[in-house]
């Protein structure tokens, strides 16, 4: 048994009922996906259109395929073609441009709301106080449906360190919840990687996202 596989099924027997494991294949060949497939996962992540294409020849619809990259409004046709979810959208301007694509498509692309729960300048992600209103906004939009929210947390340093930002999104998840948004159905709560995915798991995620974890490190 491969690497990968071993990776994957021991993932797999590990995680509690009801998290789901994405296998994320930023810069991993298709074959590499192909066999993490093959050992189990059922939901991949990619950061790029075009590896997306390249790993979706090989591998097809065996997989449920996520966006997790920040996307750029020039390849959001593309990528509603392509993806059964897009987890990083972070403005209305970017919502916009997603419904506007599906309606040509005749499609609804669920979504997540990507939250900057750290407050990182560097990174993408709407802050705390603004999640509410951004969720009412695409609410409103046809073509998308919004379905929870996704956070990165700290990328280094101790686990620990990211525990504040995975409580801050849990609160955020709570909060739509109860705000009776019509149309709003969140089930997602996507947070943790492979450094944090199980204190991600401690703070209420229901979908853990591992790359090096499955893969091993990148060349």
């Amino acid at each position: 048994m491969s690497a990968i596989a071993e990776n994957v099924r021991r993932l797999l027997a590990e995680l509690p009922p009801g998290v789901r494991l994405m296998a994320a294949a930023k810069s991993r060949t298709p074959a590499e996906v192909q066999e993490a497939v093959e050992a189990g996962i059922t939901l991949i992540g990619e950061n790029y259109v075009q590896e997306a294409v390249l790993a979706g020849q090989v591998i097809g619809r065996r997989a449920e395929w996520h966006f997790i990259g920040h996307l750029q409004r020039n390849k959001v046709r593309a990528a509603v073609e392509i993806f059964d979810m897009i987890e990083t959208v972070d403005s209305l301007r970017l919502g916009r441009e997603i419904d506007k694509r599906c309606a040509e498509l005749g499609k609804v692309m669920p979504v997540l709301l990507e939250v900057n729960s750290g407050r990182e300048p560097q990174k993408f992600g709407v802050l705390a106080q603004d999640v509410a209103g951004l969720a009412r906004q695409l609410a409103g939009l046809t073509g998308l449906r919004l379905e929870g929210l996704m956070t990165m947390g700290h990328l280094a340093g101790d686990p620990e360190d990211s525990r504040p930002d995975f409580r801050e999104t849990r609160r955020l998840f709570e909060e739509l919840r109860g705000l009776s948004i019509p149309s709003l159905n969140l089930t997602t709560l996507s947070m943790g990687m492979t450094d944090s995915y199980k204190v991600a798991i401690q703070e209420g995620a229901n979908l853990v996202r591992l790359g090096t974890g499955i893969f091993g490190p990148r060349p």
